[in-house]
């Protein structure tokens, strides 16, 4: 049986949970992780309002541009690439022709992960990003580096295998089929409907002088004109008010029908222990990490490489916005969003 918990409670036991993981986090010199949780008649915050770089949870501003051009009927899922992009873009990418646009958002393509994976030689992505931090990365470069320097590690529809390069390509499809700039694209069609006037397509587009502070491989890269690798796997500066916004227009019928929510929502292939995959959307599953979580909602959205947390869940109301500024912090902002699904489990249910 849950405990019912008050507001003004589960707001006090979140305090002392993020001193405690403010403290840890101090001795290693990160700052304060940023949080928002939301609920019906309960509103957290803690840690600053910097706008920050969400990472891969830009890939859900890509999926509801694909899901509007789905809805419009300029493309469908089972769209072969091929149709929508020129061959010379595709060629070494895949190790068959018959890729669709539902093997790109589900990540079961084949196509290698430019940001992770091996690379047949020269130096990883991710180092290369260190290294050369002015470096601003197109996305023909982004394509390119996976078709050059990797290899397909499958047939379409063979495995679940997660792809920044997937996504890119996306983009591309956006761009191929609207005759529009993604970063057109997302500002009209995803920023402003939702009301995320504090948003920014990261470097592509005008916006703040400083965001946080973000580590990738124990690098501070903030300031680094390289972190505009994420594009249309995960490019968007913002904040977690706006990342709010964006959970409530992408479930309410704002930018997307809400039955195409829930499809793309629905779990297909699992990522990791507690991570399961849909259609460009997350699902997790605290009894994935431990059996005792077993009864605990699981919210939908997405995850970010520098352990950023977009979720939410429809029933309940609730959203939960997570920075933890560190891409080697994820299991630590995992546990913290435990701890708040277990506080908001026991929240009065609105009636």
């Amino acid at each position: 049986m849950t405990r019912t918990t008050e507001p003004d409670a589960l707001a006090a036991s979140l305090d002392r949970h993020l001193m405690r993981v403010g403290r840890r986090r101090a001795r290693r010199g990160l700052p304060p992780p940023q949080v928002r949780v939301e609920a019906p008649g309960f509103l957290y915050r803690s840690g600053d309002d910097l706008p920050f770089h969400a990472a891969s949870i830009g890939k859900l501003a890509t999926t509801a541009l694909i899901a509007q051009g789905i809805e419009a009927g300029r493309f469908h899922d089972d769209t072969p690439v091929a149709d929508l992009l020129p061959a010379s873009e595709l060629a070494g990418l895949f190790r068959g022709s018959r890729v669709t646009i539902a093997h790109l958002l589900t990540h079961t393509s084949g196509v290698a992960d430019y940001f992770e994976d091996p690379t047949t030689s020269g130096a990883p992505f991710i180092e290369q990003v260190i290294t050369d931090s002015d470096r601003m990365w197109t996305p023909a470069e982004m394509i390119a580096f996976s078709r050059e320097l990797q290899t397909p590690v499958g047939d379409p529809g063979e495995r679940f295998h997660y792809s920044d390069t997937g996504f890119a390509l996306l983009g591309r499809v956006l761009e191929e089929s609207s005759g529009r700039s993604y970063e057109q694209l997302v500002r009209e069609r995803i920023l402003d409907p939702a009301g995320m006037g504090d948003s920014t397509v990261w470097l592509r587009e005008p916006g703040p002088g400083r965001i946080a502070p973000a580590w990738l491989r124990g690098t501070e890269v903030s300031g680094f004109r390289s972190i505009s690798l994420g594009w249309a796997a995960g490019g968007i500066v913002s904040t977690t008010d706006d990342l709010a916004r964006l959970g409530v227009a992408l479930t309410d019928g704002t930018l997307i029908r809400r039955e195409t929510w829930q499809r793309l929502a629905m779990p297909l292939n699992r990522l990791r222990p507690g991570i399961h995959y849909g259609s460009g959307v997350m699902q997790l599953r605290f009894d994935g990490f431990m059996p005792l979580l077993r009864g605990l909602a699981r919210p939908v959205g997405h995850l970010g490489s520098l352990s950023t947390h977009l979720m939410v869940d429809t029933e309940r109301e609730t959203s939960v916005v997570l920075n933890f500024h560190d891409g080697r912090e994820m299991s630590a902002s995992c546990r913290t969003h435990i701890r708040i699904a277990q506080g908001l489990a026991g929240l009065p249910r609105r009636t």
